[in-house]
């Protein structure tokens, strides 16, 4: 693997792992939202501007990511939202989480370790 090469391979990760925890939060903030719908107008909530402030951006910088890293690599790291969410969970929404979700957790985070050390050749 050339230099240009793997640097446009951890520059594509580093983006997507970055755009994953954008969208997380936005997620949150949508939540946040949805406590306050009432009404059509509601809608137009902070919170839910900012979600979809935040999404926005996470598709920005997916797209950047896709620009440099391979397809196959860079869209399964897009399961790490379910990590940042998990978290945020946890820790922002005092939800209780089951035995069966973390070893799901586990899996995932797993497989993505898998598909960033097979990327590396």
């Amino acid at each position: 693997m050339s230099k240009d090469s793997k640097n446009n391979h951890l520059l594509s990760i580093s983006l997507i792992i970055i755009c994953t925890f954008v969208t997380s939060i936005a997620q949150y903030f949508l939540k946040m939202a949805t406590g306050s719908i009432t009404n059509i107008e509601s809608i137009l909530s902070f919170n839910m501007i900012f979600g979809y402030i935040l999404y926005a951006l996470g598709a920005v910088i997916m797209i950047i990511a896709l620009k440099y890293g391979d397809l196959s690599v860079i869209y399964p790291f897009l399961a790490l939202s379910f990590v940042w969410v998990f978290l945020i969970s946890i820790i922002f929404l005092v939800e209780t989480i089951l035995f069966v979700n973390w070893a799901g957790l586990f899996l995932i985070i797993l497989g993505v370790s898998f598909i960033g050390r097979g990327a590396n050749g």
